[in-house]
């Protein structure tokens, strides 16, 4: 590909945060260590760790996980300077041999403090997005769009029409400075906080996290124009949530435009300062379970009944974002985008709630020509008729379900009418059984934490292993239903694939 560059990845880490707690860890162990004489050398080495803190702040930016290695350090210096390394009571038992008890006690506590210091940096990273391993670069840009044709039900503005944040990333040439994970970490913090009752700071850290991304550089002169996949979240989640994934396709060659759907998402930043916040599971899940199981009682919302569930009015989205979609890429005014959309090779992919919207959309949008439904049970009317278009199901055996902790009518659900809508599907079909992968695990999620496996959060068969599986059969599905592309890894198998 003449002139383009592959994306060098972020597999880089936060090199002066490393410096900094291994040079705090010296810091304590000359002042524990030393001996008359050697205060010199002390204070070399405390001015040397304050000069990489005042760097790391610069460089990197703080973040609350490095709080007790800052308050660490802070004590250390303060100890070193209060008292005269030889007179003080370490000195003292360094030169007579002798270990009081209050030496002792300052030796572990401060072993304690540099334990958490160091533990809190790993536990919750300033994590990296893996090489996407493709040959093009990639950029991002953000839209706002108003649909005027549909009003906005969850909301309590009286008439107000829905809108939603789209987020598109698509092949470029060249890399410039990484664009932001999320652009409101804070707030989407806040949000998860609430809806998942964890400490609403925890996630803050994310506004550090950068992507292999960089924002509105121009799209890759190699070819004229490039696929389309649209991305659909799950419930509390937000548009970011496979970043992972979508830089993968990305990579390769795809344009993908991820959906936040306002009320769906843990939280909606619009540009002009609102804020939605999401609904939470328990506030959705009628609606949602009125989509896959209509019963007698039709929930509502605002005074508007929902006979067959809200599964409809969200796959509404996705036609509305195609129809921008289409003015965007005729757009006579000097877009990025302008020209580059192939909306005659559009698929799309989402994931639990989002995969629910998917195969809801691809039933009633003839545009979309390629659909993978990514663990998510599907609607009654896909369960009922199945799909016209190639599609792929990536999921889980209900045994790994249960490793999980699911309930046995959500594994009975899932299965049931993940298997009715494959087998009533009428073209190229494809089951993938992933076991040891844990619903998480088809997210950014593994890649918060190093403990999430240990926590019960995600699978056993392993974060990378799992996107590993997932990123090959998406680009395999696509590359052949949207390109005309061989798929060996598609024809060497059963339409029912098991993966471990």
């Amino acid at each position: 590909m003449s002139g383009s560059l592959g994306p060098a990845g972020s597999d880089d880490v936060r090199l002066f945060e490393a410096l900094l707690l291994v040079a705090i860890a010296a810091t304590f162990l000359a002042l524990i260590l030393a001996k008359p004489g050697e205060e010199r050398r002390v204070l070399h080495v405390a001015s040397v760790t304050i000069l990489l803190a005042i760097i790391q702040h610069a460089v990197e930016g703080s973040r609350w996980q490095l709080a007790p290695a800052y308050l660490f350090l802070a004590s250390l210096c303060l100890l070193g300077t209060w008292r005269n390394i030889r007179r003080s009571s370490i000195a003292r038992a360094n030169r007579t041999g002798r270990r009081p008890l209050i030496v002792r006690s300052s030796i572990a506590l401060g072993a304690a403090a540099m334990a958490i210091s160091a533990a809190l940096p790993f536990v919750l990273p300033v994590f990296a997005f893996p090489n996407p391993g493709g040959p093009y670069a990639i950029g991002t840009v953000t839209h706002h769009w108003t649909d005027r044709s549909r009003q906005e039900v969850f909301g309590n503005v009286p008439r107000a029409a829905r809108e939603v944040m789209v987020q598109i990333w698509y092949p470029a040439d060249r890399r410039t400075v990484p664009a932001p994970y999320v652009d409101d970490a804070a707030g989407l913090s806040e949000a998860l906080g609430r809806l998942h009752n964890i400490p609403a700071f925890t996630f803050t850290h994310l506004e550090h996290v950068k992507t292999n991304a960089s924002l509105s550089v121009p799209v890759s002169r190699a070819r004229p124009s490039y696929p389309v996949l649209l991305f659909v979240e799950g419930i509390t989640g937000y548009r970011q949530m496979n970043t992972s994934q979508v830089e993968a396709l990305v990579s390769q060659g795809y344009i993908v435009v991820a959906i936040d759907q306002p009320y769906v998402a843990a939280s909606v930043a619009f540009p002009d300062g609102r804020t939605v916040a999401g609904w939470s599971k328990d506030q959705m899940d009628p609606l949602i379970q009125q989509s896959i199981n209509p019963s007698a009682q039709v929930p509502s919302v605002n005074g508007r009944a929902f006979p067959l569930g809200i599964i409809p009015y969200l796959s509404q989205d996705v036609s509305f974002v195609i129809d921008q979609l289409a003015a965007l890429n005729g757009a006579r005014t000097s877009a990025i985008l302008r020209g580059k959309l192939d909306l005659q090779r559009v698929g799309i992919f989402g994931v639990s709630l989002g995969g629910i919207v998917v195969g809801d959309a691809c039933r009633s949008e003839p545009r979309l020509k390629a659909c993978i439904v990514m663990d998510a049970p599907t609607s009654s009317r896909v369960t009922l008729s199945g799909l016209r278009q190639p599609a792929m199901w990536i999921t889980r055996d209900a045994d790994t379900m249960r490793q999980e902790g699911w309930a046995e009518a959500d594994i009975v659900r899932h299965q049931r009418t993940m298997r009715a809508a494959f087998d009533r599907s009428r073209s190229a079909r494809y089951f993938v059984q992933v076991p040891g992968m844990f619903h998480a695990d088809l997210t950014d999620v593994p890649l918060f934490s190093p403990l999430t496996s240990q926590l019960g959060i995600t699978g056993p068969i392993g974060g990378r292993r799992a996107h590993m599986i997932v990123n090959a059969y998406s680009l395999a599905f696509f590359d052949r239903h949207l390109r005309g592309r061989p798929a060996p890894s598609l024809d060497q198998r059963a339409s029912t694939i098991s993966e471990f």
